[in-house]
């Protein structure tokens, strides 16, 4: 399945997540069944950057970890879009390098882990999924745990 994953990050250092999103990316995309051919957009920032996005498109007035831009608002359109075959573009997601380092660090786990959690919270938003209510909740968040590898105990890199 062709893929179109226009990966940028703000932050030098960083490289290695272009492919760790493409596998992700892939992944969720067999695991959901789904077979079009996904056009995203997924950018490493900091927090100064997403802080202006917070406030300016959700009017919350504070850095936060993951933004996502969905192009398929109308419900029908994307389900239609994303169980034919074909080009979708899905959308943009902004992820906090800062607020992933932060998170990670009080979840106990890697910034690898916690830039692929953000990764595929963005996507699953993108595909349509939200948590506004404890149903969609348990849904989306089932969903991550399915899609992301287990942390290796020995993974404990920074980057």
């Amino acid at each position: 399945m062709p893929m179109e994953l226009d990966y940028t990050s703000m932050l030098s250092g960083y490289d290695e997540y272009e492919d760790i999103y493409q596998s992700l990316l892939k992944k969720a995309l067999n695991h959901l069944g789904l077979t079009f051919e996904p056009i995203i957009s997924v950018t490493l920032v900091d927090n100064k950057f997403i802080h202006q996005m917070n406030k300016q498109y959700r009017q919350i007035d504070c850095p936060t970890d993951v933004i996502s831009f969905a192009f398929l608002d109308n419900q029908e359109d994307r389900d239609q879009q994303l169980h034919g075959q074909g080009p979708v573009c899905l959308g943009d997601i902004y992820i906090s390098v800062e607020k992933a380092q932060e998170q990670a660090k009080e979840y106990g786990h890697s910034l690898k882990r916690e830039l692929s959690f953000l990764f595929v919270h963005g996507l699953l938003h993108l595909l349509g999924y939200d948590h506004m209510s404890e149903e969609e909740e348990k849904v989306m968040f089932a969903l991550q745990d399915e899609i992301l590898p287990p942390e290796k105990e020995n993974d404990d890199e920074q980057k």
